[in-house]
Order: C-alpha cells, then structure tokens, then sequence
C-alpha cells in the first residue's frame, strides 16, 4: 500500500503541478503546471521521480505535510528553512520523513515559490493528462487547505541523482529577453525604446496568470481595439493602463490586449521566483524581431 501525506499547513496558496496541459489551447484551455519548470524537475529527479512527477507548489509562506508511511521528500525552487519535527534538516536534498512526523517548508528566504516533491509523486487523478491546478479555468484539484490528504505514487525504480545538486537562485534583478511582435506596430517608436531599456519592477498583483509589472507606462501609436486574437505563454500584454503584463501558465488562451513582444519560455523560471519589488528589464534580442514592417498592413483595427 502506498503513503498519503495530510497537509497539516497549506499556507497562503499550495497547488498539485505537473508538466501542464499541452494541446489544448484551441479548446480554450491554458497550460498549467509549474511555474518554475527547472526547480520541478530537479527536486523529482534527486528523488528518481520521472521529471514531470506531479508535486506541491507553494508561494512564498510554505506548507507542512504529515505521511501516514515513510517517505522521502526534497524541498527545493526558492530557499527557505526546512524542519522535521521542528528540527532542521536539508533543504535542496532528499529528506526521509518516518510515519507521522510533520515536514516543514516554511516562508520563503528569497524568491517566491518553493517546490516539495515526493518519492513516488502526488497521485492524484488526472484532468485532460496533468494533475495541475489551473487558476483560471478551475481544472485539476483545487488550491490545498489545512487538512486535506492526497494519496503519493508508488516510487520509481530508477536510481535518484546524487544528493547534492546546483540550485539556481532566484533572481535579484530578472532579464527578460523578448523578440518584438506580433502588434509591437500598434506602439510608438518612443514607446518601444522605453519598453527595451527602462527598468520596471514586479507588481505585488503577480501571479500564475501573469507577472505584472510597475513602471512607465507605454503609449499606442494606434488607438484602435483588436478581436480577440490566440495568446501563447511568455506573451507580453499591454493592457490600457500601458504597463506590460508577461503571460505565465494560467494565462487566458485569447487576448484583446495588444502583444508587444514575447519572452521565451525558456527564461520564465526567473520570473516565477521574482518577488514584488525586484526590478525587471526587457532585453531585445537581435535577429528575432518580427518587426512593425512585417505585419503593419493587417494589424491596424478594422
């Protein structure tokens, strides 16, 4: 029989995530997954989990889990202090936990989401091939409260990496690097220089949607509204307050907001372990613009 672990505190929002939904998009349904993909997959292979083995994702205070059964667990993504049974133990490393002792993820140090992955994986059903919790349209389980109890897989035979592994840590200053389009024409020239050497900061109003920023605001060349068009994840909006939101995993499939430029998926971790506050810099990156001349006879309003 496998373990269930009871999630004595489940903080100020803990979520199940996998790899995500992808394929799905034409039926309205967003990604998913976790935010911060890299951390995800390190903390299930130190475990000899498959890298997409479902965990917790929690934002920024933690969570505290209880196994009815042994298990081993890694607690990694952004630093925080880990106790078991009040006493310290590892963090970034496989921690074996004995039946009944309460595991402690607690605030995070630095950073924003931290990621507790079990020996085994959160087995929970599947909805449409992920166990995610999707904000937006509500598929998969729902955020986690005090007390609920969720079943863990059976663990893999694969061998797990060594014990000690390179975690990349959160950003104090996130560089985006963005290639323009597809309605980057829909903006001033004085508008896209801003857009690629201002600083901006995160918005306390981030979250997996999308990372909004504050600073200054970037102003249309066209004033016109769109019809809704497909969004893809890393899509910068700009919504009318002017200040560009990046789309992350729980991000709309369909937009009306104009997209400036896109981020690549690639560098999005940095932007699931940005704080509020850290500044943000978008960065052009030669030779991947799709610029205002190739697209300007079909993007004006009609």
């Amino acid at each position: 029989m496998t373990a269930k672990i009871t999630l004595v505190r489940a903080g100020a929002l803990t979520t199940i995530q996998d790899a995500g939904r992808t394929g799905h998009a034409h039926l309205g349904v967003p990604r998913s997954g976790a935010l911060d993909a890299p951390a995800m997959r390190l903390a299930n292979r130190l475990l000899g989990n498959a890298g997409d083995a479902a965990v917790l994702e929690t934002t920024l205070t933690g969570c505290a889990l209880r196994p009815d059964r042994p298990v081993t667990v890694v607690v990694g993504g952004a630093p925080c202090a880990v106790t078991l049974d009040a006493r310290p133990v590892a963090w970034g490393a496989p921690v074996r936990v004995p039946a009944g002792a309460v595991l402690d993820a607690g605030p995070a140090v630095h950073g924003v989401r931290s990621y507790v992955a079990v020996a085994g994986g959160i087995a929970v059903e599947t909805v449409l091939g992920s166990r995610s919790t999707d904000l937006l349209s509500g598929l998969g389980p729902a955020p986690l409260r005090d007390g609920e109890v969720l079943p863990v897989g059976e663990a893999a035979p694969c061998p797990p990496m060594p014990p000690a592994a390179p975690w990349p840590a959160p950003p104090r200053e996130l560089t985006l690097p963005v290639r323009l389009g597809p309605r980057a024409d829909w903006f001033t020239p004085a508008a896209l220089h801003t857009f690629t050497t201002a600083t901006y900061r995160v918005s306390a109003h981030s979250n997996r949607i999308g990372l909004r920023t504050e600073g200054p605001c970037l102003a249309r060349e066209l004033s016109g509204e769109l019809p809704s068009e497909g969004m893809v994840l890393g899509a910068v909006q700009v919504p009318p307050d002017g200040r560009p939101v990046v789309f992350l995993h729980d991000h709309p499939t369909t937009g009306g907001y104009p997209v400036i430029a896109v981020v690549a998926e690639t560098s999005l971790a940095g932007a699931a372990q940005a704080a509020p506050g850290t500044p943000v810099r978008f960065t052009l990156q030669q030779g991947l613009s799709c610029g205002p001349d190739r697209a300007r006879n079909h993007n004006r309003p009609v």
